[in-house]
């Protein structure tokens, strides 16, 4: 189970009385084993709960802000892979300025591009690129069936020999 899904259960002992041994031992732990919260937690939570709190989710927590993953450096990152599909992370890391985590980062989690055969690609096509693509096959079945009715012949090659149809 989640964290939020085991605080849910200790807030269901707090609102029934039981006290935190009963709430650990007789509830968590006889049905969820090794799994189940520790005994600080389980004591934490009624505090909060005994203090007025009703809500079971995180804190929000303050930090350091992220620097690098902020939407100038995503744009810029993703002007440069669509000028050169081919850079390396260790190039878009040198030429934006950050690490090439956080590179790594903007290209997979908000670009959603991988790389293949040594090219940046989106991991899904837009309704036009799907669209250029049925074209693009469409017409190549047109050139194929209109060169087959022409009279040409393909060739297939089986086991290194190449035959006639």
């Amino acid at each position: 189970m989640e964290k939020k899904e085991f605080r849910v259960l200790i807030k269901h002992c707090f609102l029934m009385g039981k006290n935190t041994v009963e709430a650990k031992q007789l509830w968590l732990d006889d049905h969820y084993g090794t799994s189940a919260p520790g005994k600080s937690t389980v004591i934490d939570w009624y505090a909060d709960f005994k203090r007025g709190r009703t809500d079971t989710n995180d804190a929000h927590r303050s930090g350091r802000p992220n620097a690098a993953v902020v939407p100038e450096k995503i744009k810029q990152v993703h002007k440069l892979v669509l000028a050169d599909r081919k850079l390396k992370l260790d190039d878009i890391a040198d030429i934006v300025k950050i690490s090439k985590g956080s590179v790594f980062t903007i290209l997979h989690d908000h670009l959603s591009m991988r790389k293949l055969c040594s090219k940046w690609v989106p991991r899904l096509l837009t309704v036009d690129q799907k669209q250029q693509r049925l074209d693009d096959s469409e017409s190549c079945l047109a050139m194929f069936q209109k060169n087959r009715k022409e009279g040409w012949t393909d060739c297939i090659a089986l086991e290194g020999n190449y035959i006639d149809e």
